[in-house]
């Protein structure tokens, strides 16, 4: 995007950290890999390579464009690569030879969806779409503002009944349009140093109040998505990683997760979630991380950072779809992916469509893994990959490695010259943030993505007719 270079010693500087930090990370485990042969160990590797390659060399051509392809491909990393060489405990029951196959289709994914990348060129778009910016006047008043409110709602929308059911599904995509602009742009603002001390102690305020209101609801992931995207803006900007925030952020997670089971327990009876009070918040988080760090008494339970790995591995699907298919059961053919067109009907106009997890729920009563009515009440992520190859095999790896390659390409190719808030500029912003989703199946990733560009899109449209009268 339309964006001025940042300074080359600072890129250098964080390219030498991150080179050295990839480079640390594979050295531990070529030497404390938990694996069981040679070929599973190179496997591994070879995945984390494939997966921070694209990052790195971002790191280090300095692009202005935001890394939209280079996130997604880093989700191979924790979702893939460490699980295997980590010793995933799903991975148990499966057999060297099963591990591997898993792991060559991971591999035949990111290849392909690499070389298309890296191969394909484009032309910037110069419409009306692209060039000219929704929001022109007090961009980072109105921004700051935008985080305000976003921050507002979710505290009102989490401790009180205030906001209706009926319109619960549309204020939700409204104000996550508000604060997943707001929140990335300031976030680059930020490593601009665009902000006054006042407006930068005001942003992290907010940011603080809004990850603990959802994660009262003993959920983390809204958390760790908000989060995510405000470090990667930051880093887009400044080209500087927040390497001492980030690991302590990191360390704080990995507690939480460890506690959220016995939290969950404590709070959660039955259909009944109790959600404490902003006034109970002190005690309830003290008591959260202590049930994070309260040692196990089980010998065999995994560490606290081998569970984080662990809640985000994808690994183990793909090996139950590899190994069960088509030996045991033949390839869907396409079955699930002839339910993306019904998710782009709004349920406005289609009251009993099918529900957004429709294809994941296929898949786990096609692997056994639930039964109808228990995807009714819980969803398994399977993840692109796995449900790729359930229909077709390695081709499918390869067409939705070579399609994720094409549509990210194409998108930074058309935007490369568009103002960050222009529709294309604000596009790529979407995009980034749901590179990141790796547990989605195809339809759900279209469809949410769909519907949230809707949303994100809709609302600067909105408050520009608005400014403009």
């Amino acid at each position: 995007m339309s964006e001025t270079p940042s300074n080359s010693s600072g890129s250098t500087h964080s390219f030498s950290l991150s080179l050295t930090a990839v480079a640390a990370l594979l050295g531990y485990y070529v030497f404390r890999a938990d694996v069981r042969t040679d070929t599973n160990l190179l496997l591994g590797l070879l995945i984390a390579i494939l997966a921070t390659a694209p990052a790195l060399a971002w790191v280090k051509r300095a692009h202005a464009a935001l890394p939209a392809f280079e996130v997604f491909m880093l989700t191979g990393l924790n979702a893939y690569a460490l699980p295997l060489l980590s010793g995933h405990e799903g991975l148990a029951r499966y057999s060297a030879d099963e591990i591997n196959t898993a792991a060559l289709a991971v591999v035949v994914f990111q290849i392909s969806a690499i070389i298309l990348y890296e191969t394909l060129s484009g032309l910037p778009k110069h419409g009306r779409f692209w060039r000219d910016e929704l929001i022109t006047d007090n961009v980072g008043h109105w921004l700051l503002y935008g985080v305000a409110v976003n921050t507002a709602y979710t505290c009102v929308s989490t401790f009180t009944t205030l906001v209706p059911p009926q319109l619960e599904g549309i204020l939700r995509a409204i104000f996550f349009g508000i604060g997943l602009i707001c929140t990335f742009i300031t976030s680059r603002r930020l490593g601009a140093n665009e902000l006054a001390p006042r407006e930068r102690s005001f942003f992290f305020f907010m940011l603080v109040v809004q990850c603990l209101t959802t994660m009262a609801t003993l959920f983390l992931v809204g958390a760790v998505s908000t989060l995510l995207l405000a470090v990667i803006g930051y880093v887009s900007s400044s080209r500087r990683v927040p390497f001492g925030l980030s690991i302590a952020a990191l360390l704080l997670l990995a507690v939480l997760h460890n506690g959220k089971s016995a939290m969950r327990d404590i709070y959660w009876k039955g259909d009944d979630r109790i959600i404490p009070s902003p006034s109970q918040l002190p005690v309830f988080f003290t008591q959260w991380i202590r049930e994070g760090i309260k040692p196990s008494t089980n010998s065999n339970e995994p560490k606290i950072a081998a569970k984080l790995v662990d809640r985000t591995s994808l690994l183990q699907m793909m090996c139950l779809v590899t190994s069960a298919t088509p030996s045991q059961q033949p390839f869907l053919s396409g079955e699930t992916y002839f339910d993306i067109p019904a998710q782009l009907v709004p349920r406005f106009f289609w009251a009993n469509k099918p529900l957004g997890h429709v294809s994941t729920s296929t898949l786990s009563v096609y692997y056994g893994i639930q039964s109808e009515e228990d995807t009714e009440k819980t969803t398994i992520g399977f993840g692109l990959l796995a449900e790729a190859y359930a229909n077709f095999g390695f081709f499918g790896l390869i067409g939705v490695g070579s399609l994720f390659g094409f549509f990210f390409k194409k998108a930074q190719c058309w935007a490369a010259e568009s103002p960050m808030l222009s529709g294309g500029g604000l596009l790529i912003v979407i995009l980034l943030a749901w590179s990141f989703q790796t547990e989605f199946t195809l339809s759900m990733w279209i469809a949410s993505f769909f519907q949230a560009s809707i949303a994100v899109l809709g609302v600067p449209y909105a408050l520009n007719t608005f400014l403009r009268r």
